[in-house]
C-alpha cells in the first residue's frame, strides 16, 4: 500500500491548501498530514498562526481524503515521521524543491507546484490592506 505524507501549517485554510492536499492524496492509497505545531510555526515563520494547532488539525482532518493528521514538532523529525507512518511518498510544495532529497533513501520525494496566486501570507497582506 502506498502511504503519502505531507506537511504544512495550514493557517487560514484556503483553496491552495485544498488543491495540494487533493493532489497529494491521489499519489497513494492513504494520506497523512503533519500540521506544524504553534511553537514550530513561530520558529519557522517568526509569528504564531492565527488559528491554534488543534483548530488547524481539525480542519485538515475533516477532509474525506485525509486518513490522519499529526502534530509536526520540527523539521529535523521528518525522517522519523516518514518511518513511523511507513510512508512510501513524501509530498512537499515546489518551493521546497531539493531540500528533502536526502530522504529519497527511505521514500519517493515529490515536489508539487503550488496553486498560482494564492498563499496565506498573501491573504493576510490583502486583509491588512483592504480592511
Amino acid at each position: 500500500m502506498k502511504r503519502v505524507l505531507t506537511f504544512g501549517t495550514f493557517d487560514l485554510f484556503h483553496y491552495g491548501h485544498l488543491r495540494i492536499l487533493e493532489r497529494a492524496s491521489k499519489l497513494g492509497e492513504e494520506l497523512y498530514v503533519g500540521v506544524s505545531s504553534d511553537s514550530f510555526s513561530l520558529s519557522k515563520k517568526g509569528y504564531y498562526p492565527l488559528y491554534k494547532e488543534q483548530e488547524r488539525m481539525h480542519i485538515v482532518s475533516s477532509l474525506g481524503f485525509v486518513h490522519g493528521v499529526f502534530l509536526e514538532e520540527s523539521m529535523e523529525k521528518k525522517r522519523d515521521y516518514l518511518s513511523q507512518f511507513n510512508a512510501s511518498i513524501l509530498v512537499m510544495g515546489h518551493d521546497w524543491e531539493g531540500k528533502f532529497d536526502d530522504l529519497k533513501d527511505i521514500c519517493e520525494v515529490i515536489y508539487l507546484p503550488r496553486t498560482p496566486l494564492i498563499s496565506t501570507s498573501e491573504l493576510i497582506q490583502r486583509i491588512k490592506l483592504e480592511y
